[in-house]
C-alpha cells in the first residue's frame, strides 16, 4: 500500500521552487546563521523505484519536516532577538545624533533672534539719533 506523501512531497517541492525552502548558493555564503540552534537539517533523497522505497522516503520527509519546523523556529527566534538588539542600538544612537542636531538648530535660531533684534533695535535708534 502506498502512503499519503505526495501531497506533503508537491508541497515542499513548490515551496522550494518559489524560493521559500532555498537561496542562491552566493546569498548562503554571506548568510548569518543561528548558531544556538545547531546544524540545518538536510533534505533527504525520495526513491520511488519501489513501494517500499516510496514509503520509506514518505517516513524520512515526514521526519525532515518536523525537525525542518523545529530548526526555523528556532533560527526565527533567534533571529528576532538579534535584530531587535539591533533595532535597540540603532535608536539609541540615532536618539543620541538627533538630540545634537537639534541642539545645535535651536541655538542657531536663538541667535539668529537674538541678531535680528539687535540689528532692529540698533536700526531704530539710528533711525531716530538721524531726525
Amino acid at each position: 500500500m502506498i502512503r499519503k506523501g505526495f501531497y506533503l512531497i508537491a508541497g515542499l517541492a513548490a515551496a522550494q521552487l518559489c524560493g521559500i525552502l532555498a537561496l542562491p548558493a552566493q546569498a548562503a555564503d554571506k548568510m548569518w546563521t543561528a548558531s544556538a540552534c545547531g546544524a540545518e537539517p538536510v533534505a533527504p533523497s525520495v526513491e520511488v523505484s519501489s513501494v517500499d522505497k516510496y514509503n520509506a522516503s514518505v517516513d524520512k520527509v515526514s521526519a525532515y519536516e518536523k525537525a525542518a519546523r523545529t530548526y526555523n523556529s528556532c533560527v526565527a527566534k533567534a533571529a528576532v532577538k538579534e535584530e531587535t538588539a539591533i533595532s535597540n542600538e540603532a535608536r539609541e544612537k540615532i536618539a543620541h545624533i538627533h538630540e545634537g542636531s537639534s541642539t545645535v538648530q535651536k541655538r542657531i535660531a536663538g541667535n539668529f533672534t537674538k541678531l535680528t533684534t539687535a540689528l532692529k533695535a540698533g536700526g531704530s535708534k539710528l533711525q531716530k539719533a538721524e531726525h
